[in-house]
């Protein structure tokens, strides 16, 4: 008897586990509890907000108390939940929406550091239908009337942005079956897998996808660009570029129809975009209380415009930043010879080169990060160092967050609690990376500031730059100095890291960094990771690029043909236009040598001709680049952020805007052939061939190595320098003004900054039959003034 009931118990159990298991990794990882429309499944108690019991208004709020049912008599309000939504505003133009099933909860730490106005004061008033609105700018919440059912929209003047209703925002519930299986089946994850803090409860918000709407954003994901369809977590890994897992995940995702969320919180936030109700995007958090903003625009610039001046505005990086950067490449063999002969050689074959970068192994091997130089291969760095210096060049050196425990700092690091700690008191150590390697505690400050110390050692050594690589894969079973929830801590660790480090250059240089979420802009650059070294890898990082630059992003880079393996002089060579054609430029790979010579003669052809357009294009880069810092939109972005109203623009990934005015495609085929799209309206320019092609449809062209689309966009005006050798130089002394595409009574201005981000100079011009009327005013130097189309100049 005994035996039968095991066996059946035995039965149940592991047909229980493989019915959890068919579909619990995507149930519970990827938050999918529906079972079809109608039905959640087995094991989550789901309650939505169906009723718009009572609202109560002050100056400042909107608080709407929810209930999970319509109650019709007094006794239905004697038990089961109830959601307390808050409505209010702390930033023009932005909807803060906090979501609370149990308010009584300890506040945990880390949070988004945001830059919320407490004096901002929003329009509260009623409606004509009993319900309310609270209105920011000219974005608004509307509410449903009292007793009604829960209805909420979110509109831009009179435009509808997107809304909640029936069996949308919700409080989801795991029964205790249900999570001691997924406890079961997580029970083997790395340490740094495991996002789940053992709660029970997760609140989820559901917001309409109309008909034709597209969603972007949420980091820098490798996946569709478009992110319709899929599942996407904001966890922070170390995945390469070919999968669905992200460097930098930021909870932010932008729509089409001009407004975007951001979900506030640094832990883990699981986000179905029309995957699972396909028209809605739904996004959930563990835990009591969900809280997000919407923001609301004419455009997608203007959401992102939004976002930034609630989580920080880029930094604005150096002038020389902008020129070509080279790497030694990651396992290659190097010393100072080696490093000399590749800088003299580029010299030689008068490819411009700005920034020299030393990887991982200017330390010895097993001691990552000890910041102490390999003296074996450079016996006196600083001399080194101004040896290179002497030849106008800009240094970068590697570094990562990680001590390996043969590295000469690891007891000091050790004895004075710098580490991330075990529960037991112990230090945590992995050996994934560097053997027995500790990880930092950013959030201990004597840790912060005896790693910022190390990187003023080597600023005042002469190191412009840094690389700030991982920081993804940080484990949550562990005890932090400040008592940081793990959980919240995991993709926040890229915050405090790459903010010690950019504080730490004290304004004199930049980041190149890898990891990243919300915030992480403020810090650049970033590049875009692990990318393989062929044309599939190349798109995948056009594609991270593009969505990471939609999640407020202002800067980006790669590495230039790729990192893994070695592509062909092929690739090289269209990879190089796509690079130089970026925001930031820099060749750098694996096992091999990434400069030109070592794949064919061509290809130091193609690096001199871009390098050298790319540094002709500075003064107007720059001021895109100036323009960034200010407002938040990013120089390399996607179509849809510039033409939001063409609806032929919004899914083009194989293609983006460097700044306002210029369109770039790189080629991505052996053959040469490239297609791309122009949008609707006026006359576009080739800028090289001054090739010129109505707006509003697609065209093919095929390329030889030093060609690729560079449209001019109609009415823009595009400033050439006197470029010659170093992408920082005067960029208003022997300007070029060359204006592209003037219709009719059509206008363009621009400006031109100096280094230091100043007004340079003025130009406008506007265009009367034959003639260019321009007005150039500021410093009093040379410049020539041409028109693509030869009108006549005007000076006025």
């Amino acid at each position: 008897m005994t035996e039968r009931i095991e066996k059946f118990i035995k039965t149940w159990y592991d047909s229980t586990i493989m019915t959890f298991s068919a579909f619990g990794a995507e149930g519970v990882e990827k938050m999918k509890v529906s079972d079809g429309y109608w039905l959640s499944r087995t094991g989550y108690d789901v309650r939505w907000a169906a009723q718009i019991y009572e609202t109560e208004a002050d100056d400042r709020s909107l608080t709407v108390w929810a209930a999970t049912q319509f109650i019709s008599n007094r006794g239905m309000t004697l038990g089961g939940p109830m959601l307390t939504v808050t409505f209010t505003s702390t930033l023009e133009n932005s909807i803060k929406v906090t979501i609370s099933h149990f308010s009584g909860g300890v506040k945990k730490r880390p949070s988004f550091p945001l830059n919320e106005d407490s004096g901002f004061r929003p329009v509260i008033r009623r409606t004509e239908d009993g319900g309310w609105e609270l209105i920011s700018g000219k974005t608004s919440v509307r509410t449903g009337a009292d007793g009604k059912e829960w209805n909420i929209s979110y509109r831009y003047g009179d435009r509808l942005l997107t809304k909640t209703g029936w069996r949308t925002t919700s409080i989801i519930e795991e029964e205790p079956f249900r999570r001691q299986l997924r406890q079961q089946e997580t029970s083997g994850e790395r340490p740094f897998s495991q996002w789940d803090n053992g709660g029970s409860t997760y609140i989820r918000e559901m917001l309409d996808i109309s008909v034709g709407e597209y969603i972007y954003g949420l980091g820098e994901k490798f996946t569709s660009f478009v992110k319709n369809g899929q599942t996407v977590e904001v966890w922070n890994d170390d995945g390469g570029t070919c999968t669905e897992q992200s460097y930098k995940s930021v909870p932010f995702f932008t729509s089409s129809r001009g407004y975007g969320v951001f979900v506030n919180t640094p832990a883990r936030v699981s986000f179905e975009v029309g995957s699972e109700n396909v028209s809605k995007t739904a996004f959930s958090v563990q835990g009591e209380t969900l809280e997000y903003f919407i923001f609301g625009g004419d455009t997608i610039a203007d959401v992102i415009e939004r976002y930034t001046a609630l989580t920080g505005r880029p930094a604005l990086p150096p002038p020389w930043s902008f020129g070509l950067w080279l790497s030694t490449s990651f396992t290659t063999e190097y010393d100072e010879d080696t490093v000399t002969s590749f800088i003299d050689e580029m010299k030689r074959r008068d490819i411009p080169l700005d920034v020299f970068h030393f990887d991982c192994f200017w330390m010895k091997e097993l001691e990552w990060c000890s910041f102490r130089w390999d003296e074996r291969k450079f016996p006196d760095p600083g001399a080194m160092i101004a040896r290179l210096k002497a030849k106008g060049l800009r240094i970068c050196v590697w570094i990562n967050p990680y001590v390996g425990q043969k590295s000469p700092v690891f007891a000091e690091c050790a004895e004075k609690g710098f580490f991330l700690k075990n529960r037991d008191g112990s230090v945590y150590q992995s050996d994934m990376w560097q053997p027995g390697m500790g990880i930092i505690d950013f959030t201990n400050p004597e840790a912060r500031e005896w790693y910022a110390a190390q990187i003023r050692e080597l600023s005042d050594m002469g190191v412009d730059a840094v690389k700030t690589d991982f920081g993804e894969r940080i484990p949550t079973d562990v005890v932090w100095h400040d008592g940081s929830d793990p959980f919240m801590m995991h993709n926040y660790y890229s915050y405090l890291y790459n903010r010690t480090a950019f504080e730490a250059l004290e304004g004199r240089g930049c980041l190149f960094a890898r990891s990243a979420t919300a915030g992480c802009q403020q810090f650049p650059v970033h590049w875009g990771g692990d990318c393989f070294s062929d044309y599939n890898s190349m798109w995948e990082t056009l594609r991270g690029g593009l969505s990471l630059c939609m999640s407020g992003f202002g800067f980006f880079s790669h590495d230039i043909g790729g990192f893994e393996a070695t592509g062909t002089p092929d690739l090289y060579k269209r990879w190089t236009a796509f690079g130089l054609m970026s925001s930031h430029s820099r060749y750098h790979g694996n096992n091999s040598y990434r400069v030109p010579w070592h794949f064919d003669e061509e290809s130091c052809d193609v690096a001199r001709h871009f390098v050298k357009l790319k540094g002709r294009l500075m003064p107007y880069i720059w001021s895109c680049a100036v323009k960034t810092h200010f407002t938040g939109v990013p120089v390399m972005r996607a179509m849809a952020v510039d033409f939001t109203h063409d609806r032929g623009a919004l899914t083009v990934d194989t293609q983006y805007m460097l700044g306002d005015s210029l369109l770039a495609a790189p080629v991505f085929s052996e053959s040469g052939e490239c297609s791309f799209y122009l949008p609707a309206g006026g006359t576009w320019t080739d800028i090289q061939t001054g090739e010129e092609l109505s707006g509003g449809g697609w065209y093919t062209r095929k390329y030889d190595y030093f060609g690729m689309p560079l449209y001019a966009k109609p009415d823009s005006v595009i400033v050439y320098g006197s470029f010659t050798d170093t992408a920082d130089y005067d960029y208003a002394d022997g300007m070029r003004i060359v204006f592209y595409g003037m219709s009719e009574g059509g206008s363009a201005e621009t400006i031109v900054y100096d280094r230091n981000g100043s007004i340079a100079a003025e130009i406008k011009a506007v265009r009367r039959g034959d003639e260019l009327f321009v007005t150039v005013t500021g410093d009093d130097k040379p410049f020539t003034c041409e028109s693509s189309q030869g009108l006549a100049i005007v000076y006025s």
